[in-house]
């Protein structure tokens, strides 16, 4: 009844809290605000971990314990008040702080007794700090006895140690010295041999004993004792050079009955290296101990080259006389036997060396050297008295490209004495060559005097051009006669067919035109040339050039003064022959140096006085300070000469002149068929009339037979103009290049003329009558001319087409300072053959 009781008491209680805040009309109405407070102390109260006080939500009834709920329904009957309701819920927030500081004090309570516990260990560490302090004094006290024990004891054992060191190099110091009696006694033994190894341990003692004497100079008699060892030293280098002098002395007695070029020389000389190589080998290896070594290993390299000097030098010099003797005048072939001689003794010679020595020495290149100045003084005297350059150019390619270059850089140790020798005799023969070249350039190039037949042009032209054309047509004839034959043979011989018509074919093409056979050309020309040819491999490049300079400048003077006396020979085109005979040597000149690949300027210094003038004029209108000190002074500073460097080039030299030859041919042609206008155009460009009809000059019938003269000349002197430039250049290309301005110049001439005559008086029936032609009409009829003419010279000459395929452009592309010439004029002529003599 009790428990029914007090459920009934709870349950009015709950409603009437429920009355407070039901939605219609309640007892105390709660702000939003205080509703979400009281929610959220209930859901703390809810979740809190202190069940203990746990408080009913407002919207849920909550099941607890009898002693709970009995204990919380006695507080909440307790509570009629807001005041009592604040004063609970104070002191649930103090139990609920009391409840969180319970884990710190739970940790402050454990860190008490962890106090008491490092207490109770720091005092335990400090008693035993004490008990060992105590033993560490007592240690110290026995380590210092023990250590004072042990250091009287390394003392007494240091001491001991040193005596004995003492006496010990007393000992060895008097070695030094007391080895002397019995070094010397054994030098003085006569059963000692100098190839035994107790002789090679007692050069190593008596240069173990002279270093330590000079190394202890300061001990006391060491002067005397270091004299005395290296007169041991000197006893036992006595015996070495007598042993090796005897030794090398007999083998050269046994090797002269063997002749010099004879195996058996080598071999039998060779034998007595096992006897002295082991002598040889132990002064080798000391000759860098002491000066006397050197000195001994010299005098046993100057007694071995003095044997082979005296079986091996008069045999020499017998064979390079006996080698010239054979050889008479062709002294190229005896260059190349002699020194072909020579490099074999000089690899046999090294061999033969090298048995005896590991090392090599000066001194055997100098008796290498020694022995090939045979041939130079063999040839020397034969090169002082050549002529010809050939021979002399072909000394230098063997010396310098067969010997040099060939063997002497192959066999650098072997044939150094050699290639010495054959540098020095290079020298000479180019210095020869040189000198006969500037000879042979001023007597036969500048000084020459050309023969009538020389000079026969164009008539040589003409006369080389119908033997040229009857050989072509015979070997044409020829070609279909074996062609008709070729006939009535199998048909199995097809290929033999063939090669024979190949082989016409070939010899055909092989007969160009006589303007490009190297035998047409201007002597001069052709000897320039070669000589270039000789010179370009045999000389230095520097002095090359500059004989390349002169020649090339003497060339060109020669082929000037050849083509001004052809032009003042008596023929109808004497000033062209003597142009176009100027342009193709020139053109010859262009074409064969473009493929020497060495630079043809020259560098030359002179000396201009252009100031020292000046001031000598200045110094003399100051007459009245003449010889004053001020005066002088500045005349010699300002008056001293100038040095100027002036660079000359052939290569431009040869197109300058190529290029005023062209241009004054093409003036020439050009006066030639428009010659009449000229005097007719220079006045009318002076006259300031209007009416030149009216003079006398401007006539229309006058200058109607000026018009009717140029159309003649153009039908008449044109056409053998270009027969004189196919003659003369034998290239279409070239003659097109020089032609064009001719042709252009005509053309201009005659506009020039037109445009006078649009003007100036002149009517429609006036320009009619004269019958000027328009640049069209020139046009039409030079082509014309120029079609006729080649018809002619295709008639004339049938073989241009086949020079016109066997020619190999060589010249490369220069710069040409002509407007006139289109950077380079085409190959005319194939490249010099080698072969020909000059001298």
């Amino acid at each position: 009844m009790a428990d029914v009781a007090k459920l009934t008491l709870d349950k009015k209680i709950y409603d009437k809290v429920h009355d407070w805040e039901k939605s219609s009309d309640p007892l105390a109405p709660l702000s939003i605000q205080q509703r979400n407070f009281i929610l959220d102390l209930s859901d703390e109260l809810h979740h809190s971990s202190f069940s203990t006080y746990k408080v009913p939500l407002l919207k849920e009834t909550v099941s607890l314990p009898d002693q709970a709920i009995s204990k919380e329904t006695s507080v909440l009957q307790q509570i009629q008040t807001s005041f009592q309701l604040l004063q609970w819920y104070a002191d649930l927030e103090k139990k609920w702080a009391e409840n969180d500081d319970d884990v710190y004090n739970n940790y402050l309570q454990q860190l008490s007794q962890d106090r008491e516990q490092c207490s109770n260990l720091l005092s335990q560490v400090e008693s035993a700090l004490g008990h060992l302090n105590h033993l560490s004094k007592e240690y110290k006290q026995v380590s210092m006895k023990t250590n004072s024990l042990h250091l009287v004891s390394e003392q007494l054992l240091a001491d001991q140690t040193k005596l004995v060191e003492i006496n010990e190099g007393v000992l060895e110091r008097l070695k030094q010295f007391k080895s002397l009696d019995l070094l010397a006694q054994r030098l003085d033994s006569p059963t000692l041999s100098v190839t035994s190894p107790v002789f090679c341990h007692l050069l190593d003692q008596i240069d173990q004993f002279i270093a330590y004497m000079q190394t202890h100079h300061t001990y006391k008699e060491c002067s005397i004792y270091l004299a005395r060892y290296q007169h041991c030293l000197t006893r036992a280098i006595s015996l070495l050079r007598a042993f090796v002098q005897n030794v090398l002395t007999n083998a050269t007695q046994q090797t002269q009955a063997c002749p010099a070029s004879d195996a058996s020389h080598y071999a039998k000389f060779q034998a007595s290296a096992q006897k002295v190589k082991p002598v040889l080998n132990l002064v080798e290896q000391r000759r860098n101990v002491f000066p006397e070594y050197e000195s001994l290993l010299a005098e046993f390299h100057q007694c071995y080259l003095d044997q082979r000097q005296q079986l091996i030098g008069p045999s020499v010099e017998q064979n390079i006389a006996e080698l010239a003797a054979d050889r008479n005048n062709d002294y190229c072939s005896f260059t190349r036997s002699a020194c072909a001689f020579l490099i074999h003794v000089s690899h046999d010679e090294l061999r033969l060396f090298h048995q005896f020595f590991t090392q090599s020495s000066p001194l055997f290149t100098k008796y290498l050297e020694s022995i090939c100045m045979s041939l130079y003084d063999k040839l020397r005297p034969m090169v002082i008295h050549m002529k010809h350059l050939e021979t002399l150019a072909e000394l230098c390619s063997i010396l310098h490209v067969e010997m040099l270059q060939e063997h002497v850089h192959n066999s650098p140790a072997a044939l150094e004495a050699f290639g010495s020798v054959a540098e020095q005799l290079l020298q000479d023969v180019q210095e020869r060559l040189v000198f006969r070249t500037h000879l042979y350039l001023k007597t036969d190039i500048a000084q020459y005097k050309p023969s009538p037949g020389d000079l026969a042009y164009p008539e040589k032209l003409e006369m080389m051009e119908k033997i040229a054309q009857s050989l072509h047509e015979q070997e044409v004839a020829a070609l279909a006669r074996s062609e008709s034959r070729s006939s009535l043979v199998s048909i199995g011989s097809s290929t033999s067919q063939e090669v024979a018509r190949i082989n016409m074919q070939q010899r055909a093409l092989s007969t160009s035109s006589p303007g490009d056979l190297h035998g047409m050309w201007y002597p001069p020309v052709r000897r320039t040339l070669v000589c270039l040819s000789r010179l370009y491999r045999c000389v230095e490049r520097p002095i090359f050039q500059g004989l390349s300079q002169e020649a090339l400048a003497m060339c060109i003077q020669s082929i000037n003064e050849a083509a001004q006396a052809i032009s003042a020979a008596k023929s109808p085109f004497g000033v062209q022959n003597g142009e176009l005979f100027q342009i193709k040597h020139l053109l010859i000149l262009r074409e064969q140096i473009a493929p020497f690949q060495v630079d043809f300027t020259v560098k030359e210094m002179s000396l201009d006085f252009s100031k020292m003038k000046t001031a000598a004029f200045d110094l003399l209108q100051k007459r009245s300070r003449l010889f004053s000190s001020d005066a002088l002074l500045q005349f010699l500073l300002e008056g001293s000469p100038l040095v100027r460097e002036h660079c000359l080039d052939s290569r431009k030299d040869v197109d300058r002149n190529l290029k005023n030859s062209c241009e004054a041919f093409i003036a020439h042609a050009t006066q030639s068929i428009v010659g009449p206008l000229t005097s007719f155009l220079e006045k009318a460009a002076e006259y300031n009339g209007n009416d030149m009809r009216s003079q006398k000059w401007g006539e229309v019938a006058t200058v109607e037979a000026l018009i009717k003269a140029v159309s003649r000349n153009i039908k008449t002197e044109l056409p053998s103009i270009q027969r004189l430039m196919q003659l003369y250049l034998a290239n279409r290309d070239t003659e097109f290049i020089i032609y064009r301005p001719i042709k252009n110049n005509i053309i201009g001439t005659l506009s020039r003329l037109q445009q006078i005559l649009n003007g100036n008086g002149y009517t429609e029936e006036d320009r009619i009558r004269i019958a000027c032609p328009t640049p069209e009409q020139v046009t039409v009829l030079l082509s014309s001319t120029s079609l006729l003419a080649n018809q002619k010279s295709n008639i004339n000459s049938s073989s241009d087409k086949s020079n016109q395929s066997q020619l190999q452009p060589q010249l490369e592309e220069q710069p040409d300072e002509s407007h006139l010439i289109e950077k380079t004029l085409p190959s005319q002529v194939q490249v010099m053959p080698q072969s020909q003599e000059c001298g």
